[in-house]
């Protein structure tokens, strides 16, 4: 399941693909050919990235729950004996 990106969006992404191509290729690829490269990066490589990105989240998560633990442990009420 892919994140559905805006015509704005693919189009300025086609749009850097074929400006890389150019600077670091000295090559010109057409709109399709950048489009296909596009789609090459979402369905094989982006899987990667975005496992690499919920793994991140994870780690964020269980950091912020880490420290709102211990925020929490300090409001406990000492105990008389």
């Amino acid at each position: 399941m892919f994140y559905k990106f805006k015509k704005e969006q693919q189009q300025e992404m086609i749009s850097d693909i074929q400006r890389f191509f150019s600077d670091e290729r000295d090559e010109e690829i057409s709109e399709f050919a950048a489009e296909r490269v596009l789609d090459f990066i979402k369905e094989s490589l982006g899987p990667h990235f975005y496992n690499a990105a919920v793994l991140d989240a994870i780690q964020v998560v269980n950091q912020q729950y880490s420290s709102m633990e211990e925020e929490m442990l300090t409001l406990e009420q000492p105990i008389r004996k």
